[in-house]
This record gives structure tokens, C-alpha cells and sequence, in this order.
């Protein structure tokens, strides 16, 4: 795709007092580009996201009146948690196409110390149907319960391989120093916790974090004079299908499906040829179906690969090797960008601890709404 990732940061994540969602994009982005060795008037494309704290109708206009810079190409994107894989992917056409030569896409926001419970609440509640949905009080949690009742309807899948899921998230967690939750949980623990929404329970469910993360994706020309070897954006791809879970085709086939069958094709590559995967986990049951729907694990087989540890590092797909949203954080479209900082990291062999040995493909994924926009990339190691 001739577009390459020269930089990526992210700040702390958890509870930051004092935090706000410019301060959280700007150190992303500064941060962001210190990594790659540019200077801001490197810089000629700005994208970002969306916040819950601090919203606006321009948000990246705000931004970039906040950083003082001036870019020819400065745009907000807004797709719930698949807008930091879509920002990636517009940022790599917008390079490859010669529009610009050096693009931050920036993300960021203080969901838990900026917003309170009812904030919250009344935010999350706007995703439901005006007509069809919220008059009857259906919630998040309650939509991804149906997609999981229907999956174990369907496949047979149990509450405690779900709970697998997030346990080995919570092993990866471990490793990372930055991590949210670092208490180590079983999966009696999981079973155990306080029930959201029949079958999830709390630790079914992501977290709500401070947080921002910033990658910057650079053309051919301008990635040869970066600070570190560029990973290369090798394929991308978009699957759109619904967007309220009622006008849903399928509660077990989604987007994913089309979106990482485009991404590969585009790459030259299969899921098998996949060394480390960073895939939407904003519930257990998200990533379970998004397993199967992209082509890493038969129908049915997800829940026992994780009971096995096949998603562990050096299992048979290392995945979300940072702890995911389930235990590394979760801030808004900062949330997938973790995934993508986190897939740079492990493509570079900078993972530490988390290292996956030799990996030189990864796959990142994105999912917004109600598994209802998703985007697909296949990263390089270059």
C-alpha cells in the first residue's frame, strides 16, 4: 500500500487525575512523533477520533489550534471502536495517493476521571434505535448478551470459555508495566463476578480508562528518514453490515468477515500466515466471534483454543499480547489504538516481556457500535 507506521505512542492508562483529552492527544502526538523523528512541521495530515469529555463537531480542528500547527489535510472520524484501524487506513491512502507525506492520526480521552457514571450512561445509551430499541431500555452490554446467547444457542460455547478469554488477557496484562488492571484473576473469578447482562458478567467486560495513543504513517519517501524501521501497512479493509443490533443480518456473522478477507487479499496473505493478532475486545464475546468470523478457528473451536491457551504468547495465535480492553485499557478510539501501538511494538521486537518470538506479520482489528463497523489491517515488519 506504499504506507508505512514511523511513530507510535501512548501515555499511561487507568485513572489520571488532571488529565484532559487535549493534554491526553497532545502527549500522544508529541510523544508519537519523537518516535519517529519528525518534528511537528513535519507533519501535513492530522486525524482524529471523537471524546465523550470534551466533544465537539471538529474535534481534530480543535486539536490542531490546541497543538498551534497548520495541516494541509486535518479531518475527525468518528466509528466507535473501529475508527483507529478506518483513521490507519485513510492515513495510509492519503500518503500513498502523494496528498501528504506525513500523517498523525491521534487519539485520546479521560473517560474515567472526566466523566461521571450517569455521563457515561447517557453517552452509551445514544448507540440503541431511538424507535426500536431504547424506549425498551436496551443497554451495550445487554445487545453484545444477545449476540452471546445466540452464539452458545448456536455452537455450544460455555461461560467459562469466555471467562478463558479473560483470563489469558489478564496474563498478558502482567507483562505490560503500563497496565491498567495487574491483579491476576481465574476463571472462578470471572464466573464470580457481578452479572451486567446474562451471560456477561463484570470481568466479561471492558474497562473504562484515561488514555491517548498516536501513530504516524508516513509515505515511501518520507519513512526513509525516520528514527527506526518502519512497519509496513500491508493490507486494510472495511465490513459494514448494520448499525443497531436489530436491523443486525446475522447475531453470529459479521463485518469482520469482509473486512479481513479484503485486508489479507490486499497483503498477499492468509490468517494462517499470522504471527500476533491485536483484535476489538470491548467484551469476551466480541472477540470469541470475531476469532471465527476472520478465519483464525473453525465455528465452535474459539472457546476451546482459549481454554487450551492457544491465544497465549507462544501459543498457536498470541493475541492482544498487551491485555486488551479487558485488562490493558480502554479510552475511547484510544482503545484501538493500544491494539495498533501494540502490534508496532511487537513487529519492531521492542514487546519485552511480551515479545512473541519472530513475529513479522501482525494483525490488527477494529470493531465500532454493535459489532457494526468494523476494519482490518495487516502490518509488516519491514
Amino acid at each position: 500500500m506504499n504506507a508505512f507506521i514511523t511513530g507510535a505512542y501512548d501515555t499511561a492508562v487507568g485513572k489520571l487525575p488532571g488529565s484532559s483529552c487535549m493534554g491526553l492527544h497532545a502527549e500522544a502526538a508529541l510523544g508519537a512523533l519523537d518516535d519517529a523523528g519528525l518534528a511537528l512541521g513535519d507533519i501535513d495530515g492530522v486525524l482524529c477520533a471523537y471524546s465523550f469529555t470534551e466533544p465537539h463537531l471538529m474535534l481534530a480542528s480543535v486539536f490542531c489550534e490546541y497543538l498551534g500547527i497548520h495541516p494541509g489535510t486535518c479531518a475527525a472520524i468518528q466509528a466507535g471502536g473501529a475508527t483507529a484501524c478506518i483513521m490507519i487506513m485513510q492515513a495510509a491512502a492519503l500518503v500513498a495517493s502523494g496528498q501528504c507525506r506525513n500523517v498523525l492520526v491521534v487519539t485520546g480521552d479521560n473517560r474515567l476521571s472526566g466523566l461521571s457514571r450517569d455521563g457515561a450512561v447517557a453517552a452509551l445509551a445514544e448507540v440503541g434505535h431511538p424507535q426500536f430499541e431504547r424506549p425498551f431500555g436496551i443497554s451495550v452490554p445487554a445487545s453484545y448478551a444477545l449476540v452471546a446467547r445466540r452464539y452458545m444457542h448456536e455452537y455450544g460455547a460455555t461461560s467459562e470459555q469466555l471467562a478463558a478469554i479473560a483470563v489469558q488477557h489478564r496474563k498478558h496484562a502482567l507483562l505490560h508495566p503500563k497496565a491498567q488492571q495487574r491483579e491476576p484473576i481465574t476463571v472462578a473469578d470471572v464466573l464470580a463476578s457481578k452479572e451486567i447482562a446474562s451471560p456477561l458478567r463484570m470481568l466479561d467486560c471492558c474497562l473504562i480508562s484515561d488514555g491517548g495513543a498516536a501513530v504516524v504513517v508516513s509515505s515511501k519517501a518520507a519513512a526513509a528518514d525516520t528514527r527506526h524501521k518502519p512497519v509496513e501497512i500491508l493490507g486494510a479493509g472495511q465490513g459494514h453490515t448494520h448499525e443497531h443490533i436489530v436491523a443486525a443480518p446475522s447475531l453470529t456473522d459479521f463485518g469482520c468477515k469482509t473486512s479481513s478477507a479484503t485486508a489479507f487479499a490486499r497483503a498477499g496473505v492468509t490468517a494462517k500466515d499470522i504471527d500476533v493478532a491485536e483484535i476489538y475486545d470491548s467484551f469476551t464475546i466480541t472477540l470469541l466471534v470475531e476469532l471465527e468470523s476472520i478465519g483464525f478457528f473453525e465455528r465452535g473451536t474459539a472457546g476451546v483454543a482459549a481454554e487450551r491457551g492457544e491465544l497465549a504468547i507462544g501459543g498457536r495465535l498470541p493475541c492482544n499480547t498487551h491485555g486488551g480492553l479487558l485488562s490493558y485499557a480502554h479510552s475511547g478510539a484510544a482503545g484501538g489504538m493500544f491494539h495498533a501501538v501494540e502490534a508496532v511494538h511487537q513487529l519492531r521486537g521492542r514487546a519485552k516481556e511480551r515479545q512473541v518470538r519472530d513475529a513479522r506479520l501482525a494483525f490488527v482489528h477494529g470493531d465500532g457500535g454493535i459489532l457494526s463497523a468494523h476494519c482490518s489491517l495487516v502490518l509488516g515488519a519491514h
